[in-house]
């Protein structure tokens, strides 16, 4: 799948470098360009991406402080720009665009939503999200802002694919490194979602291209891909039980939404050097998901890499009703119900004859 990607925020321009980078490194040019747009003049200033910054107007660069509502609305004003930059990355090859953000943040939550609103007018390619979902120790206010982005991307967007934080993040890594791993870890799992389709080595047996994964995504709503892998023996027969290990060890710990189990769609591509896929454990893999997922409509095939290891990359779609994501939106409302009724503005308290001026 030929994508171009588009970074919100501080989260989404992180990403979205990381997405970029993983997908020059392995060579697989399936990204064709990316771009990335913020609030905050220094988020955007180590990135090694083309970028526009928005908002000079209401906040000078400076981000907008967590307020959603304010980073939705200076997005709405500066849209054509963000626009106008990205034109020349999405030419004809062009077979999905991608607007990638963190949830919780004030732009990425509160900007994203209007640039796929607005990426899905322009474009006739399908306009997905990839979206960063706040972790449960990252305040009231994280959580708010990402239930309420959240409904919105999924009522935009063609797909919004999820990555839960606390499903990555490693217990004693510093803040900057356990996002960096998780960068690194999404990174990996997307990046070959999208090199699953390109010319890579050797011929597959059973074909894995940009159709199936737009069908499988087509259900709408919410998104996870998952990814694990094994050494591989020579010998492909040998390798039966190695792919099952794989694709049990992609859904049950190596997904981007853990037990998003239940799925209206399913996706399985088994990669690895094709001497050494077993296609009875390919079959049964993809029997298997079917059978996990409760989903009549599991598509699987091959994708062909120069390795010694075989591995399972799975992609679900419609996983709303899995419990991941059914303990997050309960952590929204109860943030919402926590909400001080009546937030008084500290200036006012000023304006009253209690007290008296100095002059």
């Amino acid at each position: 799948m030929k994508a171009v990607l588009l970074g919100v925020g501080q989260a989404g321009g992180k990403l979205t470098t990381a997405l970029a980078e993983f997908d020059v490194d392995a060579g697989y040019g399936a990204v064709l360009d990316a771009l990335a747009v913020n609030t905050a003049s220094a988020d955007l200033e180590p990135l090694p991406l083309d970028t526009v910054l928005v908002g000079q107007s209401r906040v000078n660069g400076h981000g907008v402080g967590g307020d959603n509502e304010l980073g939705a609305e200076v997005m709405e004003e500066d849209a054509v720009e963000v626009l106008d930059a990205l034109a020349p990355k999405v030419n004809a090859d062009a077979e999905a665009l991608f607007v990638v953000a963190g949830l919780g943040g004030g732009t990425g939550s509160g900007g994203a939503p209007i640039l796929v609103r607005e990426l899905s007018r322009v474009y006739d390619v399908p306009v997905y999200a990839l979206g960063i979902l706040p972790g449960r120790d990252e305040g009231a206010m994280y959580q708010v802002n990402a239930g309420r982005s959240l409904k919105t991307l999924v009522r935009e967007a063609d797909a919004t694919i999820l990555l839960d934080n606390d499903a990555w993040r490693s217990s004693g890594e510093s803040v900057e490194g356990g996002y960096a791993a998780i960068n690194a870890s999404m990174a990996k799992r997307v990046g070959l979602l999208l090199a699953a389709g390109e010319s890579v080595e050797g011929v597959a047996e059973s074909v894995v291209d940009t159709s199936e994964v737009i069908n499988t995504l087509r259900a709408g709503g919410m998104a996870a891909v998952g990814f694990a892998s094994a050494p591989a023996a020579a010998d492909a027969e040998e390798n039966v039980t190695t792919v099952m290990s794989a694709i049990r060890s992609a859904v049950m710990t190596g997904m981007s939404l853990p037990n998003a189990t239940e799925a209206d769609t399913a996706l399985v591509a088994i990669a690895g050097d094709p001497d050494r896929i077993s296609r009875k454990g390919a079959e049964k893999a993809r029997k298997w998901l079917q059978e996990e997922t409760g989903s009549m409509e599991v598509r699987g095939g091959d994708f062909p890499l120069d390795s010694d290891r075989v591995a399972a990359l799975v992609l679900l779609g419609g996983v709303e009703r899995s419990r991941r994501v059914e303990e997050f939106l309960e952590r929204a409302r109860q943030a919402v119900r926590d909400e001080p009724e009546g937030h008084i503005d500290p200036t006012e308290a000023f304006r009253n004859d209690e007290l008296d001026d100095l002059l």
